[in-house]
């Protein structure tokens, strides 16, 4: 169906995700474009109003990204936010100057009048800044109608145009009534509030039945929530037509293969193909110790055993990948993607000389709106909030040289440090908390007996999205239950400590 959608152009701001993120919760669909985005190709979408994200750059950079100036003749709202503000104004003949003083971080704001956008925000209210250009005069039709403390126009509208601009970030929590204005706004535009996990599930069956006609479709099956949503919206879509083909690398947590194996094929009555390579993997990662090979060697056999998977699933037209927006987002970046600190963690991905047509129902959502759409298909809570796995599984968790009884270490000790924080009922507030195998030995003493084990870390951290993390301030008695239980339990392991490291400057795995 024609959703109402709010189109947001990307200046490149570290918040333009957020934007997205809350007209969503506002139950409005929007989607992140490039900022040069033609009119053209935005009146071919059901669009309601368009917003211009912030952005690092100065309106009067040479290099600073431009939006067709067509876009305010289009008919429909538009919001300038920071240096979609200031661009707004720049481009429809304001006056923008480099400030006396940057503004940045938490400030007062004080409405003017009763601007469209402003209505039911208290006077004064907290909001976030974070620029360093200010606007001197705004242009013709504009009205002023709110300042800070550092900035006489800090909010301007033109309600006969319906164009708004503000200086502030509403889209960030830092903003007291954020949720408030951007609600104002999708007022101001005309939004249907229908955007939802029951819709989108509706309209996803819908598009695959289309895409797919009466063909064939596989669907690589990971065990994450992911790769499983998008399995059970083809098991609605197309029944019998669907075939999934779930690789066992002997890299997962403990009883992972039969747990998917009772989720899917026995429960859920998917038809999964299963394909148990872990002596083959094991055999090409025996000693591997770089991080970026164990990735490269991971990826290649994935893609050989897939394909021999997918040759016992019998003819298909079409392949099923779990694509998230975010993934799509970084593919049109405004600067470019960022330095690659690391190969993706999801590896494994599939080479187009398969010669699959794609299938990938998830492209327009993000996580949470994917877990919302697993329990409206019927996954049961405790799999919908796993917390994230990487895709070279433990490989990359086990630190120095591969070898399975490394491996088997490893796993009976994550599956502790995750059973003792889900007893005591954290689980869900943690984004990720796991254990990592060291390359370390040391000596430690059992009863009479020395011992030379290895030592295991724990990682526990706190994060919205996985880009940024804190480390997680666990109650001592929760550590010391979880040490003495991996010191007792797993035989080899006779030390435990705790990272309290960030993210930055450190990852969030450790390989």
């Amino acid at each position: 169906m024609d959703r109402d959608t709010i189109a947001i152009l990307d200046f490149g701001s570290q918040y333009t995700q957020l934007i997205a993120r809350r007209f969503r919760e506002l139950q409005v669909y929007s989607e992140i474009l490039p900022p040069d985005t033609p009119p053209a190709s935005l009146r071919n979408r059901p669009l309601r109003g368009i917003v211009l994200s912030g952005g690092p750059d100065s309106v009067h950079d040479k290099k600073a990204p431009r939006c067709h100036k067509a876009i305010f003749d289009m008919g429909v709202p538009v919001l300038g936010v920071c240096y979609g503000m200031q661009l707004m104004s720049h481009m429809l003949g304001g006056e923008v100057k480099k400030a006396n003083r940057s503004e940045y971080g938490n400030a007062l704001f004080e409405k003017k009048g009763d601007g469209r956008l402003l209505r039911g925000v208290s006077a004064p209210t907290r909001v976030w800044m974070s620029h360093g250009d200010s606007i001197l005069k705004p242009p013709a039709g504009f009205s002023v109608v709110g300042s800070s403390g550092t900035n006489a126009i800090a909010a301007v509208e033109d309600s006969e145009r319906r164009l708004y601009g503000l200086l502030f970030h509403p889209e960030v929590k830092h903003t007291d009534e954020g949720a408030t204005v951007l609600a104002n706004f999708l007022d101001a535009c005309g939004c249907r509030r229908d955007w939802n996990a029951a819709s989108f599930v509706d309209d996803a069956v819908a598009k695959i039945k289309t895409q797919v006609g009466n063909g064939r479709v596989i669907c690589a099956l990971s065990g994450g929530v992911d790769s499983s949503v998008t399995a059970l919206l083809l098991h609605r879509a197309i029944g019998e037509r669907l075939t999934c083909v779930f690789v066992d690398n002997g890299l997962l947590r403990k009883n992972e293969a039969a747990q998917v194996r009772q989720r899917f094929a026995e429960r859920m009555k998917l038809k999964v193909v299963f394909a148990d390579a872990s002596k083959r993997f094991l055999t090409k990662l025996k000693g591997v110790s770089d991080p970026e090979r164990k990735r490269k060697i991971i990826g290649r056999e994935f893609i050989e055993v897939f394909k021999g998977a997918t040759r016992k699933a019998g003819k298909a037209e079409f392949l099923a990948q779990g694509t998230l927006y975010p993934d799509v987002i970084e593919s049109t970046s405004v600067h470019g993607p960022s330095v690659v600190i690391k190969s993706h963690h999801n590896v494994g991905g599939l080479p187009k000389n398969l010669k699959f047509k794609l299938v990938e129902p998830l492209r327009e959502l993000f996580k949470d709106e994917v877990r919302a759409a697993g329990l409206e298909l019927g996954l049961e809570e405790d799999f919908v909030y796993r917390q994230p796995f990487p895709g070279p599984g433990l490989a990359v968790r086990c630190l120095g040289p591969l070898a399975k009884d490394r491996l088997d270490l490893l796993r009976e000790a994550d599956d502790i440090v995750v059973s003792e924080i889900k007893a005591a009922g954290l689980y869900r507030s943690l984004w990720q908390s796991f254990a990592v195998l060291l390359p370390v030995r040391s000596v430690g003493v059992m009863g009479d007996f020395r011992t030379y084990g290895y030592a295991v870390a724990i990682r526990a951290v706190e994060s919205a999205d996985g880009m940024t993390a804190d480390w997680a301030r666990l109650p001592q008695e929760l550590l010391a239950r979880i040490s003495n239980r991996i010191v007792n339990e797993v035989r080899g392991i006779n030390r435990v400590v705790y990272d309290i490291s960030s993210k930055p400057p450190s990852t969030i795995e450790w390989e």
